[in-house]
């Protein structure tokens, strides 16, 4: 990777694995100086040495408080965020005769509301100075629908509206505004399902792996770095043209 001539502070949330890990390292080997950031002071510090990254910073991100002040804190130690990844969320599945309005509340609340808390943070700094790259990670489940995940379904799907409408609110500042919307991804998240679902139905692990590589037409789960690569070029000179997407990276399965 070629650093830029110029290294620029990335702050990624959820940065301690999965996608934000890779996309963190991503960043890191771009030359960025690169804040990581986690639930907890020591998954936080523990990706930073792996990483070698610039800093980390902890916060729960459903606590728009603590996250106003990890940014803050790092903005402090870094300078301004002229980078931001949201990529911190999480799924919770339910049928129909199951899904309640706290479990619609709990998706938004992590999903969602951490989206708006952090973007509100960062763009007054970038507004100043005329430019910046915010690019949230969704899903394909906020471009199409899901059976049994219809809380999370709902929620990325506001993550890409709000994407596209704060898009045309920024633009005018030079800051773009984007969304990359992996399919199922090969993360620490999907093997925890696979093993949920293996322990509650008595069902092969690999059957039920092929239920969800089935919907790719790659035939396979996406991987993280592919993820990144993603996220790296929509913050790069390359995509400056490039604002209100929502691209996914899913193997043609949309």
């Amino acid at each position: 990777m070629t650093p830029h001539a110029s290294p620029r502070h990335v702050f990624v949330t959820g940065s301690s694995r999965g996608i934000g890990h890779a996309v963190a390292a991503a960043f890191v080997a771009a030359g960025d100086r690169v804040t990581v950031h986690a639930r907890t002071a020591e998954s936080a510090e523990r990706a930073r040495a792996e990483l070698g990254a610039a800093g980390s910073v902890a916060a729960d991100v459903t606590d728009a408080a603590a996250l106003e002040a990890a940014l803050a804190s790092a903005a402090e130690r870094a300078g301004p965020v002229q980078v931001l990844v949201n990529n911190a969320g999480a799924a919770e599945t339910a049928p129909l005769s199951r899904l309640d309005v706290d479990q619609l509340r709990r998706m938004m609340a992590l999903n969602v509301e951490p989206v708006l808390t952090a973007i509100r943070a960062v763009a007054p700094a970038m507004n100043t100075a005329g430019t910046g790259r915010i690019v949230t990670v969704a899903s394909t489940a906020g471009l199409k629908g899901y059976a049994y995940v219809g809380a999370y379904t709902a929620a990325k799907h506001a993550v890409v509206g709000l994407t596209r409408a704060l898009a045309l609110e920024l633009a005018a500042a030079g800051i773009t505004v984007n969304a990359v919307c992996p399919g199922y991804t090969d993360t620490a998240l999907i093997a925890d399902s696979l093993d949920r679902l293996e322990a509650r139905t008595g069902r092969d692990r690999e059957a039920i792996l092929e239920d969800f590589t089935r919907v790719n037409p790659l035939g396979r789960l996406i991987r993280p770095q592919e993820v990144a690569d993603s996220v790296l070029w929509l913050a790069g000179a390359g995509a400056s043209g490039i604002t209100g997407q929502a691209i996914a990276v899913a193997g043609g399965e949309l």
